[in-house]
């Protein structure tokens, strides 16, 4: 750190408890000026021959009373007694830490080279300019200093000049810099047991910069982007760490409790500091952002400038990424509301927007898989609503898929999901009579699903492009419509049969059996996903049906395992809680 030491006889302040300061001397006191409860008892001379403003005070006061009282210098007694030890001459140091202030006081008692040459501002000024402005270190100390003496700082354009002096080093050339920093500063062993210094990253002055107040910060950032030298993704990456340390809980997403004004003020201003250009930050960023705004109650235009950036991102997504949380007071667990604007904006900037150009065929497919996956964990959530569900889910239905598994998945949780949550409220009302009115009520929030609304759930899924091992356990999945087994079983034994097959001909089956498949199915390369209402009811023989069965079971006699979820953490095969609350399929109504 640079200090300047001003004057050179012996500091003889002394203090006489906590209120009063004198200037131990054989001549006595003459003067006295109050800042504040303390008391300085000094002598007229060499104060007013250095200072204006003392010499018009005193002149202005009652003879005999040479008493002043100056309670708006500014840095108070501190920065008074600098002041007042310069003019006697005596030693006293300036540093990064109260040459703020000292400057400050001394533009308040107009101690200017107009009154004595070499006073104390000239000083002071030689001092920033050859030291201070030109130290990396000292001039962000200094920056911080300043929020306590506005606006005299701002006014002497020292804001304006450490802001200048930070930009100016944070833009230069990283090979250029040969000054200390702290963070990142990393030293290597050379060859000859020699202290080496790395490379110098681009974002060495990234962690330095957290210390100052977001209304300072925001002020550099925005004079580091104006020069024009710096990188999108690095100024990206000094908000993310930023924000990250100043924000309790921002990196887990789980930002409760403090000021909620302050921290508001820090999401929106790290918001509007965003770069435009597009993954200078990462999406899971700008989510925990938007999460951020909305637990805090930021401004709705902000909102919608991290959306639009969001959707602008969406395939560089995670499922981790998109699990957010509802706000307060609402029943679901996660905020699909939000994730369905998301992924609205995504699609309209599909048909709007050229810029993704080559990769909008995998910038979909990316999406479709995202949405797959947040609606598999999504499901796990008793309180969610099917028409959310299917919305959420149309939304990318046409979007391209290597495989269906996952849209699968999805169906199969929710399926699961709301046939356990209504087993254990008929189970509570009828069985153990638990609380028949809580229970009545909770029924009818859940009831069972319906036929049509399974119907629709499986649309969304084209059977041809599920996997070996989903197909197996689609056969064995007591909670799906028997029209989707059919297909599978369907599509499976025609991929079996072409395969065998020089001509790719489709086996041979019964009329009942082939009404029940979707238009178009049978013998072309139409998608599973057309039925009609009316395509899910048929009439089949047992005989019909037990023979497809027992060539589709065939098929799958070799899997080694039915269906498990990706995570390991939820087997969607089917526990043997789940076998006894739901009714074989065994047990249905005669086939006819």
């Amino acid at each position: 750190m640079k200090f300047m030491k001003l004057g050179s006889k012996p500091d003889q302040f002394q203090n006489d408890g906590d209120n009063i300061r004198y200037v131990a001397t054989e001549l006595a006191t003459d003067f006295i000026i109050n800042v504040g409860d303390i008391k300085f008892y000094l002598h007229k001379f060499p104060l007013l021959s250095k200072s204006s403003h003392l010499q018009r005070l005193v002149s202005s006061e009652n003879e005999e009373h040479d008493e002043i009282r100056i309670d708006d210098i500014p840095g108070g007694p501190t920065a008074l007694e600098i002041c007042v030890k310069f003019c006697y001459g005596m030693v006293s140091t300036l540093n990064a830490y109260n040459v703020v202030a000292a400057r400050c006081a001394a533009e308040y008692l107009e101690m200017y080279e107009t009154v004595e040459k070499g006073n104390l501002i000239y000083k002071i000024d030689v001092f920033l300019s050859s030291s201070i402005f030109r130290s990396w270190k000292d001039s962000i100390i200094v920056l911080q200093t300043t929020r306590s003496h506005l606006p005299w700082s701002e006014e002497l354009k020292i804001v304006s000049h450490c802001l200048d002096s930070i930009a100016s080093k944070a833009s230069i050339d990283p090979s250029r810099v040969d000054w200390s920093y702290t963070y990142n500063r990393k030293m290597l062993l050379s060859e000859n047991d020699v202290m080496k210094q790395q490379t110098v990253p681009q974002d060495w002055w990234v962690k330095e910069l957290c210390e100052l107040h977001v209304a300072l910060y925001k002020r550099v950032i925005s004079t580091i982007r104006a020069k024009g030298r710096v990188s999108a993704d690095v100024i990206g990456e000094a908000l993310q760490t930023y924000i990250t340390r100043r924000l309790p809980g921002f990196s887990k997403g789980t930002i409760r409790g403090g000021d909620t004004l302050k921290y508001r003020y820090l999401v929106e201003t790290i918001t509007e500091l965003l770069p435009m250009e597009i993954s200078s930050v990462p999406c899971g960023f700008l989510l925990k952002l938007l999460q951020a705004s909305f637990v805090l109650g930021c401004g709705e235009a902000g909102r919608r400038e991290l959306m639009q950036k969001i959707s602008q991102q969406l395939r560089e997504a995670t499922v981790d990424d998109f699990l957010i949380r509802s706000p307060n007071g609402e029943t679901a667990l996660y905020n699909i509301d939000l994730v369905y604007d998301l992924v609205e904006q995504f699609v309209m900037q599909e048909h709007t927007d050229c810029s993704l150009g080559p990769e909008l065929y995998a910038a979909k497919a990316n999406v479709a898989t995202l949405v797959d996956s947040y609606l598999a964990e999504a499901a796990r959530d008793s309180s969610l609503h099917i028409s959310r569900f299917l919305d959420v889910a149309a939304m990318v239905s046409s979007f391209p898929r290597k495989t269906c598994d996952r849209i699968y998945r999805a169906i199969d949780m929710y399926l699961k999901v709301r046939l356990y949550t209504y087993t254990v409220l008929v189970t509570n009302l009828f069985v153990f009579d638990v609380s028949k009115p809580s229970c009545a009520r909770l029924l009818q929030e859940h009831p069972e699903m319906s036929k049509s609304e399974k119907k629709k759930m499986c649309r969304l899924m084209d059977c041809r492009k599920l996997s070996g091992e989903a197909c197996a356990h689609v056969v064995q999945n007591e909670r799906l419509p028997l029209r989707v087994v059919m297909q599978v079983l369907f599509f499976e034994h025609s991929r079996a049969a072409a395969g065998g097959s020089s001509d790719h001909t489709m086996p041979d089956l019964p009329g009942s059996i082939r009404a029940l498949l979707p238009v178009g199915s049978y013998g072309s390369s139409r998608s599973a996903t057309t039925n009609t209402d009316d395509d899910w009811d048929g009439d089949w023989t047992s005989e019909e049906l037990a023979s497809l069965r027992l060539k589709g079971g065939a098929e799958k006699a070799g899997a080694k395992k039915m269906w498990s979820n990706e995570n390991s953490s939820s087997d969607t095969s089917g526990s043997l809680e789940e076998s006894r609350c739901t009714p074989s399929r065994s047990r249905r109504p005669p086939l006819s």
